[in-house]
């Protein structure tokens, strides 16, 4: 399912209960002295700052001046790792945008703040499928079910590339995960396309990008390209049964990683 949104002040519930089966996205969107508080209840939950700073609250712990972006491609994330039955307080001290990852699932684990430089950053691929992938909540936090990162495709660069997959459980060549893309372009008059296949032809779609585009990704490959001319950015998360991102490759386009490993020793 692909979504154009426009977010507005508030709380912005853009994957909603029931639309996919572990994945839940809100965005809190404010301005200064605004204040969004809830509870966590039953999810597991992992809240990136993409824009703006906020004073956070999480049982009582007072995290303040929290946030440094301009844009979701000014740097790091701030983020938090936030397990069940928590009551959270965020207040923006300025324009302010903030994603909610939930999924459901029982966890007595510990708050965790990730910091900018925390954030594990990987040169993935080469040439014009070269892209940033920056790991947020990944394996070094001790989680139940999410992965979330981001993703900024330089322009005209390919990402999700060569082009997988990750809707099968074959283990240990795959592991069932649901993801979801939340996307932004820079300048934001920009675009790029996605496209959603499968080996069957059954789904074969391509959707233009644009600021605040969303896709939900149950099955098939979904590689992305930013047009020339523009970054393109992609908050990503992740969760299934098995916490564990491995991908199959398009049995077609693998060569690639070949390729991949030739150039860069060659560059060494």
């Amino acid at each position: 399912m692909f979504k154009k949104v426009k977010l507005q002040t508030g709380l912005n519930n853009l994957v909603k209960p029931g639309e996919m089966q572990f994945i839940e996205l809100d965005i809190f969107k404010g301005e200064k002295g605004d204040n969004y508080n809830f509870n966590s209840q039953d999810y597991e939950i992992g809240l990136v700052i993409l824009t703006g700073k906020c004073n956070v609250e999480i049982d009582g712990e007072r995290y303040n001046l929290i946030g440094a972006r301009r844009n979701v491609f000014d740097g790091n994330a701030y983020a938090f790792y936030i397990p069940n039955n928590k009551e959270v307080k965020i207040e923006a001290l300025e324009l302010l945008e903030v994603a909610i990852c939930k999924t459901k699932v029982k966890t007595e684990e510990e708050v965790k703040l990730i910091k900018p430089s925390d954030v594990v950053v990987r040169d993935v691929g080469v040439y014009n499928w070269r892209r940033d992938v920056k790991d947020i909540i990944d394996t070094r936090i001790r989680a139940k079910r999410l992965l979330i990162g981001e993703t900024i495709n330089p322009p005209g660069n390919w990402s999700s590339y060569p082009p997988h997959k990750h809707d099968t459980d074959n283990y240990p060549e795959e592991v069932r995960m649901e993801e979801v893309y939340f996307y932004r372009v820079n300048p934001p008059s920009g675009f790029g396309l996605q496209r959603v296949y499968t080996a069957e032809g059954d789904i074969d779609e391509v959707f233009l990008i644009e600021n605040d585009s969303l896709l939900l990704i149950n099955r098939g490959y979904h590689p992305v390209v930013a047009a020339p001319g523009y970054q393109l950015y992609y908050l990503w998360i992740l969760a299934g049964e098995i916490r564990e991102s491995i991908m199959y490759d398009d049995p077609k386009h693998k060569w690639l990683r070949a390729v991949e490993k030739i150039m860069k020793e060659a560059k060494r």
